[in-house]
């Protein structure tokens, strides 16, 4: 990077030094996390609209939402039961609704070709047949996501099972939902894709986008008042590109209980945790009376080096909002020694290994077509996915799946991203190995997406497809398909 430095003289040493945003000390902090409401049973309507939202204080601006203006209701089930949605699209355009980490059929998955046109309803049903874990839900369709996403289509699906009651789970009380989401405002309010940082540099669009704002449940600077000794967060990097290094300001401990993909073993004590965007984390926080703390976004070392890292946000602090325990508090559940069991990741012998090269448009050098299927997997199959990135930062994510991080760089993953997950971040010049555990829902003519999750990375092209056969049939299968057979909702 230092080479473009110099090559690019003034205009470069300029946005350099311009490329930096940040809060700290900026916000009010009064006015109360909005906690999305909560929906129950595996039976939901959901309606996707326009609204008008206030994320500023004073100022309206013109959002998408699930059964409301701005963001989605948090659906939760638990393990074994039966879902069944009526998804209806009352958008002027048509999008998609992807249930990002769930492990369920191709058809029901939400992808582009599940896309689902105004005025059309969409009806997917499928088993839970996973461990508990902090899961969501965002559009898919081909090169409208971030954008689509951005606007506020986004909630959570939580998943419980047997190991639930170990931590707290009072939703809205000990059990919070963070939805985090960088945004820039036009002079209007209304919200805008257009990136601040690299603008003025040709060839230089990094992450996308990085905004000049945090939202946290779409508001800017809120508070939540404490009343437990403890208090479980579900963060979710929302973003259409942006990192956070998430922490707290008064440098306190907290336990990471889970990961993308369900529980740890045993929590790990941290102060920050990376999150690129598609990643989720859950926390526990201790809490004493009398606590007021901000939750924060800290520098981070995202593996570019100086110059790459400002130009990507790595030298970015963001206050996202404020705790406030006036107690006397109740007593929460305290976190055990031992969460749920994660074996180490096993690498059975001859285990097939897949190679995969990034750029900021393509994988492998081709750019996305729906028509394509890129990979063939027999069901039930555990391999080896390598990820080699020359270019900037991304975040890959796989459809269907669950899997371990091997390495990254030839090192063991840090201790807070050894558990099970389904979003990676991959570092420039990075290269990370994955252990990856594919499901037994077959369908050779439905594709999985893997793709990055900075979202505009996506919507270039920056993804491909795959497909889950019954074993043996791999050579059997058509890679070219008939985009007809799409089971969207027209």
């Amino acid at each position: 990077m230092s080479t473009l430095v110099a090559a690019g003289g003034g205009a470069f040493g300029w946005a350099l030094l311009s490329s930096t945003a940040g809060n700290v000390g900026e916000l009010a902090f009064d006015r109360p996390l909005r906690i999305p409401p909560l929906l129950e049973g595996g039976s939901f309507d959901l309606k996707l609209q326009a609204g008008v939202s206030v994320l500023r204080p004073g100022v309206k601006t013109g959002t998408w939402g699930v059964n409301g203006p701005h963001l989605g209701p948090t659906l939760r089930v638990r393990r074994g039961e039966t879902v069944a949605a009526r998804v209806l699209n009352t958008l002027p355009e048509a999008t998609s609704v992807h249930w990002h980490g769930m492990r369920l059929p191709a058809v029901m998955d939400g992808g582009p070709h599940q896309m689902i046109a105004p005025g059309a309803t969409w009806k997917p049903t499928w088993k839970i047949d996973q461990p508990a874990a902090t899961l969501w839900y965002h559009p898919h369709l081909h090169g409208t996501t971030a954008r689509h996403v951005y606007q506020g289509l986004a909630g959570l699906f939580l998943i419980d099972d047997e190991h639930t009651a170990k931590l707290p789970h009072e939703y809205g009380v000990d059990d919070i939902p963070l939805i985090i989401q960088d945004a820039t405002f036009d002079g209007d309010g209304s919200l805008t894709l257009s990136n601040f940082g690299m603008s003025m540099l040709p060839g230089m669009d990094l992450m996308g986008f990085l905004g000049k704002d945090v939202l946290v449940n779409g508001t800017l600077g809120p508070a939540f008042t404490v009343t437990t000794t403890r208090v479980r967060l579900r963060l979710l990097n929302a973003s259409v590109g942006r990192v956070y290094h998430i922490g707290f300001a008064d440098d306190r401990e907290f336990a990471l209980v889970a990961t993308d993909s369900g529980l740890v073993g045993e929590p790990v004590r941290l102060r920050r945790a990376l999150l690129a965007s598609g990643e989720r984390a859950e926390i526990v926080v201790d809490f004493r009376p009398g606590d007021q703390v901000v939750l924060r976004s800290f520098t981070a070392e995202l593996g570019g080096g100086t110059a790459l890292d400002r130009f990507t946000g790595g030298a970015d602090v963001f206050d996202l909002m404020k705790f406030t325990a006036p107690g006397p508090l109740a007593e929460s559940v305290a976190v055990p020694a031992r969460l749920a069991d994660v074996p180490a990741p096993l690498v059975p012998p001859n285990t097939r290994t897949r190679t995969f090269r990034f750029s900021s448009t393509s994988i492998n050098g081709k750019g996305m077509d729906l028509a394509r299927i890129d990979v063939v997997v027999p069901a039930g199959a555990v391999e080896i996915w390598e990820l080699t990135n020359p270019s900037t930062n991304h975040s890959f994510h796989i459809h269907e799946v669950s899997f371990r991080i091997l390495d990254v760089n030839g090192r063991p993953p840090a201790a807070y991203e050894a558990g099970r997950k389904d979003t990676v971040y991959v570092p420039p010049e990075g290269h990370v190995r994955l252990l990856v555990e594919f499901g037994d829902h077959t369908d050779p003519k439905a594709p999985y997406m893997y793709h990055c999750h900075m979202l505009v990375h996506e919507d270039k092209g920056m993804m491909g497809q795959f497909v889950i056969v019954e074993p043996g049939q791999e050579s059997h299968v058509n890679t070219r398909l008939n985009l007809k057979d799409s089971h969207g909702a027209h």
